[in-house]
């Protein structure tokens, strides 16, 4: 069991197990199931009752003795000093006492796995932390059934052991520990105590136990633990073939050992997991990590800030700025408030754009934090005139060779073998139909095509893809996003302000929608995408990295006498909601087919080529489909869905929600959710938004130019 107690209503700890039960309960409440805790500055508490814990070392000796059970052999006391690769691919272990052959090997070195992964060529960022607590014997009675008590405003946990109190916590001013290596010899040992850094620790823990204060100290116990840069697992198969990573446990890996070794065992079986993630993916960890300093100062940010409330669009600010586009300083000029993604500085939205929007009501709740009426603004600008977005950011993939259109037919299910010039909208499937990867295509030339995905999903993408690489040579896979600046530009006056800027016709019968053509703008030669992620006519412009600045002062001069503004990402959020546009990783996953999704339009089953994932589609369509995602159009405009809130139909629970936000055309509160087939539009629905059921209709989608005419004019 345990509670989380605070000042604040709205304090949590730890998260509760996703499916079991967390209640709210008062002060009298928590008192009365941790009487060693004062009530001074409590509002309240949440309480889990099927919270606990457990020995570690008690736990690890029996899943060795299962292991031996099951036919492992264990050898205690060996050292691995190489890993065996041949080809991109392992082939086994050298250790002190001798070689091991082996096809597949786990890098579960905990503290260690950073300096495994060394051996096999590959990144694994992952810093460890000395982590302190302290055993204590106080004089007052501790209950049998005293739960764990976690006090997030003051850093501090508490919890029964050995008939004493443990206290511990996370502090302010962390102490990485092992950058320069571990020592050959650190094995069973602790660190010194490190009293002047626990102190303010055991202060804030004597306010809220104040028998503390009279007890004895048996010991101070401080030993190395691995944090990972966002606070979660590191799981996986790296770019090594054969070479799984299960590392970065954190605080709490011990509470997810018997879950994680299931997945890990069925992604090694399967080669693929067999549910979705990717929040603990070793791929989400990109190109930016490979460098220790960074990765030191975005785990020190994590670590001191472990019992923070974390508000939605948080931006993290440790290691920045790091990546930034070649327009970064005329965004800079225009007042951008930027965010980041993958180490990219990027413009969530314009200060200068506020004042368009003053008067804004701010959403309700947590969708009020890191937010700006800007937002609007941008919005309604790009939809009634036009809109300027830097999206460098995004990862650009190139495919080549005389095999690249036999693999792309393989890997994806839509068409590829479409004319030179073509953009096509296509997934990648897993074995299960679920969707790996979701992007645009361009075929440049008869072997060469240009893969366009979300900044935070190139290294995912290209690890799915390299899995896959035929070993021939016939195809060469190549990461060009550092190659070309792109420009977004989009809304009904593009044409005339690009028109002029180019010899190129942009007429729709010369340039229609889904196509590709290389056209100079000014004297900046670019690779034009007829696309939008927002939904309106317009072109993503690439050009070369040096002619970014160029480009972007050509499309402002001339379209700033046409009220074209400068736009930020969070606006294109709201656009795509308002268009029914997917994103990977929340509305469309692994454990997602395309017909689910929606995304049935862009699937040839019937295109001659067996591609993966295909025998389960044909298999889905033949059971029928069971949950569609729809959109939720919500009663009252100041709740905003922000991603997991319940869905309930007929008093049950259908669904969550995988995306909301407000659409400022519509003027209606969005949320997109998985729901039974039977909730067709115009059926109601509830969701729960920040703690109250509000009342929802079931949409037809796209809720914003339906037909399609703006895209196309």
């Amino acid at each position: 069991m345990s509670t989380s107690a605070g000042a604040r209503s709205e304090v949590s700890g730890s998260p509760p197990p996703a499916n079991g039960p967390l209640e709210l309960v008062t002060p009298e409440e928590a008192l009365r199931r941790f009487p060693l805790m004062t009530r001074d500055g409590v509002v309240g508490a949440a309480f889990i009752p099927t919270d606990g814990y457990l020995d570690p070392s008690g736990l690890a000796l029996a899943l060795a003795e299962g292991a031996r059970r099951g036919g492992a052999r264990i050898l205690e006391g060996t050292r691995v000093t190489a890993i065996k690769i041949d080809r991109g691919r392992v082939r086994g272990v050298e250790t002190d006492q001798g070689g091991i052959e082996a096809e597949v090997i786990v890098n579960a070195g905990g503290m260690y796995a950073t300096e495994i992964a060394v051996m096999a060529g590959i990144t694994v960022p992952i810093i460890p932390m000395a982590h302190q607590y302290l055993l204590a014997r106080i004089a007052e009675p501790i209950p049998d059934d005293l739960p764990t008590m976690r006090d997030p405003d003051r850093l501090v946990y508490f919890r029964r052991d050995a008939g004493g109190l443990v206290m511990g916590g996370y502090e302010r001013d962390p102490c990485p520990f092992g950058l320069d290596g571990i020592a050959r010899d650190f094995n069973n040992r602790l660190l010194p105590e490190d009293w002047p850094r626990f102190e303010p620790l055991s202060a804030n823990a004597i306010t809220r136990v104040p028998a503390l204060e009279r007890g004895d100290v048996v010991k101070l116990i401080n030993g190395p633990e691995a944090f990972t840069p966002d606070n979660e697992f590191v799981l996986g198969e790296s770019t090594v073939r054969g070479f799984y990573v299960a590392a970065g446990f954190c605080a709490h890996g011990i509470a997810g050992a018997g879950g994680m070794g299931q997945a890990m065992a069925e992604w090694i079986i399967d080669g693929e997991p067999n549910l979705d993630l990717w929040k603990m993916d070793l791929r989400r960890f990109g190109a930016p990590y490979r460098n220790r300093d960074y990765t030191l100062v975005r785990t020190v940010e994590v670590y001191s800030t472990y019992y923070d409330i974390h508000y939605p669009n948080e931006e993290r600010q440790a290691g920045r700025p790091l990546r930034v586009s070649p327009t970064y300083q005329r965004l800079r000029e225009l007042g951008a408030s930027f965010g980041e993604k993958s180490g990219w500085e990027r413009p969530n939205w314009f200060e200068l754009n506020v004042a368009a929007a003053a008067g804004l009501t701010r959403p309700a709740g947590w969708a009020g934090h890191h937010w700006s009426p800007a937002i609007a603004a941008e919005h309604r600008a790009t939809r009634e005139r036009a809109g300027l977005f830097d999206e460098t950011s995004f990862s650009k993939i190139e495919i080549s060779g005389p095999g690249a259109l036999r693999f792309l037919q393989h890997l994806c299910d839509n068409e590829m073998d479409r004319p030179v010039g073509s953009v096509t909208y296509t997934q990648m499937l897993n074995r299960r139909g679920g969707i790996e990867c979701d992007f645009t295509v361009t075929r440049l030339d008869e072997a060469r095509f240009f893969i366009v995905t979300g900044t935070a999903f190139g290294n995912h993408d290209l690890g799915w893809m390299r899995k896959h690489q035929p070993d021939d040579g016939s195809v060469v896979i190549d990461d060009v996003t550092a190659e070309h600046a792109c420009l977004g530009i989009w809304g009904p006056r593009v044409r005339d302000i690009v028109q002029p800027l180019t010899d190129a016709d942009l007429s729709n019968d010369a340039f229609p929608y889904l196509t590709a053509r290389r056209i100079a703008v000014g004297p900046v030669a670019c690779l034009a995408l007829r696309v939008t992620y927002v939904g309106e006519l317009g072109w993503e412009l690439y050009c070369a990295t040096r002619d970014g600045v160029a480009l972007w002062d050509r499309l402002w001069s001339a379209g700033a006498p046409l009220g074209l503004v400068a736009g930020g990402y969070r606006a294109i959020d709201t656009m795509r909601l308002e268009k029914g546009y997917r994103v990977w990783s929340s509305d469309i996953t692994p454990e997602d087919n395309p017909y689910e999704a929606g995304l049935g339009f862009a699937v040839r089953l019937n295109k001659g080529v067996d591609f993966i994932g295909k025998e389960a589609l044909i298999d889905a369509k033949a059971r029928g489909i069971t949950r569609r995602l729809r959109p939720l159009l919500l009663d009252d405009g100041e709740a905003i869905g922000l991603g997991g809130e319940p869905v309930r139909v007929n008093s049950q629970i259908a669904g969550r929600v995988t995306s909301g936000g407000y659409g400022y055309s519509i003027d209606r509160s969005i949320a997109y959710a998985y729901l039974p087939p039977a909730c067709t539009p115009g059926s109601r629905v509830d969701v729960q938004v920040f703690g109250r059921w509000v009342p929802a209709t079931v949409a037809s989608e796209p809720l914003y130019d339906p037909t399609g005419e703006r895209i196309r004019s």
